[in-house]
């Protein structure tokens, strides 16, 4: 055979020889605790609760610092609005010296104090954008943003019901030629000194930020489209949370909601007159079957009686300068500030859900047992009973892991 054929059978075996099977996907960095994906206060109480049990963990935050919701999305003049022995994270109380309803900037402090205690230090500008769990391995495979990929035999998913804001579809907005924010970006009044400001929205958030409109002189109106439980920071000096609590224990859930109405009635006079629709159904009760936490008055009520705060009805339509309601009314505006809650981020990470998630975002079982699922999965902050909730919830995690880790030590 000439040079030249030998050349070119070569050159034709080379092409149609079947291709080198592709390198292995390389072994993800297998961490010898749980992985927490969230810094908040959920995830500084699993692995507090973790690390107290002599159990390490690995802690991923896409933010630049713990408690970031709180440090970087929140208004400055907030205030716990529960009393500081119902906030107090497992393992740690709050500070003797701090006051009853402590401040954002002394909450933050805790919080620091807290992850300095036990040693809990986060990876920070960590994203996570898959977690699934492989049956090849074991465990769960959790791919970060720059390409790295961890293991681990649990995984807990500790970024909470508030990781994103929910930005409403509202007919025109986009038109609007003002100010429009979402609370998650508002910080003070200061900037809409002397502004007419919709405000959409009538829970917590939407309630305290137009108090706070009416202290730097702005002009808020705020849309209150349905029905709300407004309730007294305080009975006769008692935190009206814990009187519930207290209650609870002794008495049925309709019996509490006709105690606490009445006493609202007493303290804050009938709500509906002022355009604030009560619920047919008692705040608790509403509470354990919708999630939906009733308003504690922060002085919003006082400045709706007085007319600072003007109450409107559902929005029609934005214009390029104000709002149209369902009423038939319009009004001029300067901004608009959506109140209108957050959500949570986790369908967009974890695969299927883990079969612990639903496509919300949020526990399939509900409260007391949506912490657990399958396969080492866990949740933490997703009870609708706020910090209370997150503690009672790392607990159970804790001591659950604990007994798999016993299990494993040779």
């Amino acid at each position: 055979m000439k040079h030249e054929d030998q050349k070119t059978m070569q050159l034709t075996l080379d092409m149609t020889s079947p291709p080198l099977p592709p390198t292995s996907k390389p072994s993800p960095a297998w961490q010898v605790g749980p992985i927490i994906v969230g810094a908040g206060p959920s995830g500084l109480a699993v692995a507090a609760c973790l690390s107290s049990v002599g159990i390490p963990s690995t802690v991923l935050e896409r933010n630049t610092c713990i408690a970031s919701l709180w440090k970087h999305y929140t208004y400055d003049r907030l205030k716990l609005h529960l009393p500081k022995s119902f906030c107090e994270l497992p393992l740690m109380g709050f500070p003797e010296d701090f006051p009853k309803y402590p401040t954002k900037d002394q909450f933050l402090s805790y919080m620091e104090q807290y992850a300095k205690k036990f040693g809990i230090e986060p990876r920070f500008c960590t994203e996570v954008v898959q977690v699934h769990y492989d049956e090849s391995i074991e465990g769960w495979r959790v791919c970060l943003s720059n390409g790295e990929e961890l293991a681990s035999k649990w995984v807990i998913v500790a970024t909470g019901e508030n990781a994103e804001p929910v930005l409403p579809e509202i007919n025109g907005l986009e038109m609007f030629e003002g100010r429009v924010i979402h609370t998650c970006r508002y910080k003070s009044g200061k900037s809409f000194e002397g502004e007419k400001v919709l405000v959409v929205g009538c829970g917590n958030s939407g309630m305290e930020v137009s108090v706070d409109l009416c202290w730097h002189n702005a002009i808020p109106s705020m849309v209150v489209r349905n029905t709300v439980h407004v309730l007294p920071m305080e009975i006769f000096g008692f935190s009206t949370f814990g009187v519930a609590m207290a209650l609870l224990k002794r008495m049925p859930v309709k019996l509490v909601d006709k105690f606490l109405l009445s006493m609202s009635n007493v303290i804050l006079g009938d709500t509906d007159k002022w355009g604030l629709r009560r619920p047919k159904i008692g705040p608790i009760e509403l509470k354990n079957h919708a999630g939906k936490t009733p308003v504690l008055d922060v002085g919003a009520l006082a400045q709706i009686k007085s007319g600072r705060i003007k109450v409107v009805g559902g929005v029609k339509e934005i214009t390029k300068d104000g709002a149209k309601f369902v009423d038939g009314t319009e009004e001029r505006f300067d901004s608009i500030i959506l109140a209108t809650g957050y959500k949570s981020n986790v369908p967009s990470w974890l695969k299927d859900g883990g079969r612990l998630f639903a496509n919300d975002g949020l526990p399939k079982t509900p409260f007391p047992n949506g912490w657990k699922g399958e396969n080492g999965l866990y949740s933490v902050g997703f009870t609708k009973r706020g910090l209370l909730g997150s503690s009672m919830d790392a607990m159970k995690i804790a001591n659950d892991v604990h007994l798999q880790w016993s299990q494993l030590k040779p």
